[in-house]
């Protein structure tokens, strides 16, 4: 699946303009076939491609992006946690979130100061599987994360919130529906999450031309994550399926996909992982961030199908006893606050960092072949 950005009236060029040739044709050009760049960015291109350095050369601390402090600070307030925690296990964690942030400052050095040519495939590449990477890392060290930082589980208080101010526990009254059939349904569309989440991460990260459309989505994904992660040491549970086992009165049978669900939640899944729901959070910003782009390929294809994902998605977090409801209510805020905020910030550091003349918050995607 590729990201190409087709919306937005091209800039036009007035008379005696000296604006630099890179801006001419659109928001990309100047380049060989194949190599798309911001105008932001034709001052920081490599020497070999026939540009000259024009912006302004910071220090460290002035280059590094909102998406680069947004990963910092995130793992500095794991490690944070841990330090002032009250589980086992937490001097193992400390070592490794602290590997995490040291592979990301080291890289952030070698990107943003820049030690590496900027918008060189070498730097394009690495600095973006950095920023995957890292997240990706501290997801999986979760599992034993969480328990380190709050041995407890906050269930009883949870199901008792649901059933003061809602009346009712979804999962609980979705239980008169369960079937092998409704059961595998549910776990296809929540296996789906993954998939959702790879055909829009990954092309986006490693793909998507149009810096500024980077920008937000770069901003806005990370603060999805990265909140729901931190909520997760606040907030701590085991979910429905588990502290509610003896209220439901159907067991949950299904095929191939409930197959896989369990085994994906019980292998990779980092167990109290439930305030706020990712399986709601995830989908849901994407799928705003997809309907708010939808003028733009792919985006103006997929909103509909992944806005109808999501419905499905949401509904079996709370039918396969995955989640509570102010769960999955938590997940919808912080999918719409993230999309709001992230564009804001996205766009006012574009602006701010153009008119100081600063290093991009992002370079063109580059590789080998593409020269």
């Amino acid at each position: 699946m590729s990201i190409t950005d087709t919306g937005g009236p091209p800039n036009r060029r007035a008379p005696n303009s000296s604006r630099h040739p890179a801006a001419d044709t659109g928001r990309f050009g100047g380049l060989p076939r194949g190599v798309a760049v911001h105008p932001l960015d034709a001052g920081w291109l490599p020497r070999s491609m026939g540009q000259t350095r024009t912006a302004r050369t910071g220090s460290l601390v002035q280059n590094l992006a909102s998406h680069d402090w947004v990963l910092i600070v995130y793992l500095s307030a794991l490690i944070l946690a841990l330090v002032f925690g009250r589980g086992q296990g937490r001097i193992v964690s400390i070592e490794r979130v602290s590997v995490d942030l040291a592979a990301l400052l080291f890289v952030l050095a070698i990107v943003r100061l820049p030690l590496l040519p900027w918008a060189s495939p070498a730097s394009s590449l690495l600095y973006r599987s950095t920023l995957l990477g890292v997240l990706l890392a501290s997801f999986f060290q979760l599992r034993e994360i969480l328990p380190a930082v709050s041995p407890g589980a906050d269930d009883a208080r949870i199901y008792a919130f649901d059933l003061h101010v809602f009346g009712f526990e979804p999962s609980v009254w979705l239980d008169r529906f369960v079937s092998p059939v409704t059961t595998e349904w549910f776990a296809f569309f929540y296996f789906l999450y993954f998939l959702i989440l790879a055909v829009h991460i990954l092309p986006a990260l490693f793909a998507l031309q149009d810096l500024r459309v980077l920008g937000q989505f770069g901003v806005g994904i990370l603060l999805v994550f990265t909140t729901a992660h931190l909520l997760y040491m606040v907030v701590p549970g085991w979910g429905p399926y588990w502290y509610l086992q003896t209220t439901f009165h159907n067991e949950l049978h299904g095929g191939f996909f409930w197959k896989l669900v369990r085994e994906a939640v019980d292998a990779g899944g980092a167990q109290k992982d439930i305030f706020p729901s990712l399986h709601t959070a995830g989908p849901t910003y994407l799928a705003i961030f997809s309907f708010r782009h939808r003028r733009i390929a792919p985006f103006k294809y997929t909103w509909p199908v992944i806005a109808f994902f999501v419905t499905q998605i949401i509904i079996a977090t709370l039918f396969l006893r995955w989640h509570y409801l102010v769960d999955v209510l938590a997940g919808l805020t912080l999918a719409t606050s993230a999309a709001v905020i992230g564009d804001r910030v996205a766009l006012w550091e574009i602006a701010k960092r153009e008119r100081l003349g600063r290093q991009p918050a992002w370079m063109p995607p580059a590789y080998p072949w593409s020269r």
